[in-house]
């Protein structure tokens, strides 16, 4: 076992940083805010909206990009806009749904060393360009009216158990979090009931009504539909 260092006259010897560490200047919380305000600006306008979440490495060729494609245009046709991330893959099948059968259609894009690059079915006027990941988390979790979770890699489990955290915590308000794929997220549904419900007892058996989990994207449609006809009427997600 390691032994911790001392000095002679018995403290502790802290660790210290091996790199110079500087100080955040003034002009990057500037950036921050301006990515909030032209956040707010844009959206606050939008009207009610649905996320649509997945891979960004998923190709057009693939089922689950054409059940992107589905969903938003029904979506779509239900009377809302869509928000994507903005990139390739799930993103851009969001975007193009809506974009196609004439809906409103908003990319989010995050600027990140490696495959992250603008769509072209998003509309000019609703592209927004982030530098930091947690002001785009706002904007998601604020205007959403609803997320709809394709297959995806780390950054889509990111933005799943980001949401789910918040309504339960009530940070936010209750929205519907709907899994598309049941090959894909049975797994993960079945160990959070088996391992995380029934052997740790870290969550409560509500938990796992936040996590529909579907095929079609009719069902999609039904439970957005369903839900703000019985639960909750339209409106974003919390005020700040």
């Amino acid at each position: 076992m390691a032994k911790t260092e001392h000095t002679p006259n018995g403290k502790v010897q802290m660790r210290t940083w091996e790199k110079e560490v500087k100080a955040e200047n003034s002009w990057t919380m500037f950036r921050v805010i301006s990515e909030f305000v032209q956040g707010f600006e844009t959206l606050n306008a939008m009207g009610p909206c649905v996320s649509i979440f997945g891979s960004a490495r998923t190709r057009p060729d693939d089922p689950d990009y054409k059940k992107a494609v589905d969903i938003a245009r029904l979506l779509t046709e239900a009377g809302y806009g869509i928000i994507t991330g903005g990139g390739p893959g799930i993103m851009e099948a969001g975007n193009k749904g809506a974009s196609l059968y004439g809906g409103k259609s908003v990319g989010l894009n995050i600027e990140i060393p490696m495959e992250q690059f603008h769509n072209r079915f998003i509309d000019d006027d609703k592209l927004l360009n982030f530098k930091y990941f947690f002001v785009r988390k706002v904007m998601f979790v604020k205007y959403a009216q609803a997320f709809v979770i394709l297959p995806g890699g780390f950054g889509t489990m990111d933005e799943l158990f980001e949401v789910l955290t918040l309504v339960q915590t009530e940070k936010i308000d209750k929205v519907p979090v709907i899994l598309v794929g049941k090959s894909f997220w049975a797994g993960l549904v079945d160990w959070l009931k088996t391992v995380m419900l029934e052997q740790e007892g870290n969550i409560s058996p509500k938990d796992l009504d936040l996590l529909p989990l579907v095929d079609e994207p009719e069902e999609v449609v039904e439970i957005i539909n369903q839900f703000y006809a019985n639960v909750r009427p339209l409106g974003i997600n919390y005020d700040l």
